[in-house]
This record gives structure tokens, C-alpha cells and sequence, in this order.
């Protein structure tokens, strides 16, 4: 059966380091799929994170909460035409969330969650890319992501506990586990061909699930509306609109630094244009929420 005539979702998983993107990108052709790749370096906390966990976890989830979120809904008018693989599951941010936010920030964190999952296509398949505690380290360290250079052992592995108990348990999709300790499927051919064969037999192997009839969306910008946490619990909209504000903004300076990651800004030739776009859109997120929340930004 060509399972490219199914136009299959896939979304590949695994602890950080294992080799998730690499392997999606590697798959692309073979699946003529869209790929949707996680944003890590739009994240303007991630690299605070890494120092100090405790201070910008809530800042760094809800980022990249909002930037799944917005992948997400950004693949529904083509779900069921076009092929896609991502390089995540949407049910990991809340993993991660769970690890290291606590209190009251975990609490917003998980309402939020729960109004925004409901919107998110299911995929057709889950891939787990497992991997030995040491094998994630090397491959973490042979990437050399200067983010990472200050990541503590500990957190991997409890992170990669944290992945194992979420798959022991997983009944939502359809699951393959691949060991990947012994895999190399950059240098080795043979290993990308195991891989996709094997891909391609559980896809054969699941049933199809029912067409979603999801309204397909418009990518949101900048303010944005949150959906209401639930239908009957009572909330100030001005509030929660201004926290809508604050994601918008959190997604614009991702986009800043994003762009001065990949184009220094200091050259004969002055800001690129993208850059240019991207610090008014800033400062335009930056103004909707002192105007939400009634802050004169001329104050001394």
C-alpha cells in the first residue's frame, strides 16, 4: 500500500538530543511531507532558562506553548490534503511544563493548556525515538548548541523519565518506539531505509482515523483572543485579553531575536529589513498592552 496516498500526519518524539528534527528533515522527501519544525530559536527566555530554571520557566512554556499552538492551527486547512512531519508532539509542552513550573504559574499554565489542546489535529502516528541517558548526552554535546553548553545532567535525566513514563502510557494515537542507541541514520543509509520502512508498516497497520471537522483559522498576530478557560467559570476579559497581549509580545521579540541571531544587526549595511519589521512589531505588541493595562510607557 503506498502510504503517501493517506497524507499522514507524523510527529516524531524523544528527549532532547535524540534526534528528532534531523530525522524528520531526513524523512521529508520520501513522504513529500510539510514540515513543522519547533521555533527553538525564536524563544527569547530559552537561553535565560538554561541558567535559571526556576526564574523563566513560566515565560519560556508559554512561549513555546503559544508557538505550537499557532503551528498547530496553521496546518488545519491542509490536515487531511498534505502530508506533514513534525518534529514534536503537542502533548510535550505540557510535559515539560510539569517539570518545571510549579504553584500558581502551573495552574494558569494547565487552564490555558486545556482551552487550547482542544483545537489540535491528532496525528496519524507517533514516533518515539528512544535513547540510553549517556547517548543523549553525547549527541547533545556533539551538536554543541550554545544554549545547551549550561543544560545540568540531572534535568536530562529526569527529563527522559518524565518522556518514558508519558509513552509506557500513551493510548491517544497510534505509537512506534525505536531504540536508537545503535542507529545512524545520517551516516548510514541502511538505517534511514530501516527507519522509514518501519514507519511506513505501522502507518499501514493503524486504522484512519475520522476526519476532523475543525474550523480551519486564521494564523493569529498580534491580539490575538484566548479562548475562554472553561464555559462556565466566570473571568475578566480585559484581563485575560491583556495576557493575550503579553503572549503577542513574547512571540514578537522571539522574532527579534531570532533575526539577530541569523543577521548581525552591526554591518555597513546597517538592520536588515526583516529585522526592521521585526522590532516595530514589537514595539506595536509592546504599546496594545500598556494601553490594555493603562501603563504610560513616557513615564519616568
Amino acid at each position: 500500500m503506498n502510504t503517501n496516498t493517506r497524507r499522514p500526519y507524523i510527529a516524531i518524539e524523544g528527549v532532547i538530543g535524540v534526534g528528532k528534527t534531523t530525522l524528520a528533515r531526513m524523512l521529508q522527501p520520501g513522504f513529500q511531507a510539510d514540515l513543522l519544525l519547533e521555533a527553538f530559536d525564536k524563544n527569547p527566555f530559552l537561553s535565560d532558562f538554561y541558567g535559571d530554571r526556576a526564574r523563566y520557566a513560566f515565560q519560556t512554556q508559554i512561549f513555546f506553548l503559544l508557538s505550537r499552538y499557532r503551528q498547530q492551527q496553521a496546518i488545519l486547512p491542509t490536515r487531511h490534503s498534505v502530508a506533514h512531519l513534525a518534529d514534536y508532539l503537542f502533548d510535550k509542552d505540557r510535559l515539560f511544563a510539569r517539570l518545571n513550573v510549579t504553584g500558581d504559574e502551573l495552574t494558569m499554565y494547565e487552564r490555558l493548556y486545556e482551552a487550547l489542546a482542544e483545537n489540535i489535529p491528532t496525528p496519524d502516528l507517533v514516533v518515539y525515538l528512544r535513547a540510553e541517558f549517556d547517548t543523549l548526552m553525547e549527541r547533545i554535546a556533539m551538536r554543541d548548541r550554545p544554549y545547551e553548553r549550561r543544560m545540568e545532567q540531572g534535568y536530562i535525566g529526569a527529563l527522559r523519565q518524565r518522556y518514558e513514563e508519558l509513552f509506557a502510557a500513551y493510548t491517544a494515537t497510534p505509537l512506534l518506539v525505536i531504540e536508537t542507541d545503535t542507529l545512524n541514520f545520517v551516516r548510514n543509509p541502511a538505517d534511514l531505509e530501516q527507519v522509514e520502512q518501519r514507519i511506513r508498516a505501522a502507518l499501514a497497520g493503524a486504522h484512519q482515523p475520522p476526519l476532523l471537522q475543525l474550523e480551519a483559522k486564521t494564523t493569529p498576530h498580534i491580539n490575538w483572543r484566548l479562548p475562554a478557560l472553561l464555559p462556565s467559570e466566570p473571568r475578566s476579559e480585559a484581563n485575560w485579553q491583556a495576557l493575550g497581549d503579553f503572549l503577542a509580545l513574547t512571540t514578537a521579540v522571539g522574532e527579534v531575536g531570532g533575526e539577530l541571531a541569523r543577521h548581525p544587526p552591526i554591518s555597513p549595511q546597517g538592520a536588515t529589513e526583516e529585522l526592521r519589521q521585526s522590532l516595530t512589531q514589537a514595539a506595536h505588541a509592546l504599546e496594545a498592552l500598556a494601553q490594555r493595562t493603562g501603563v504610560s510607557l513616557t513615564e519616568g
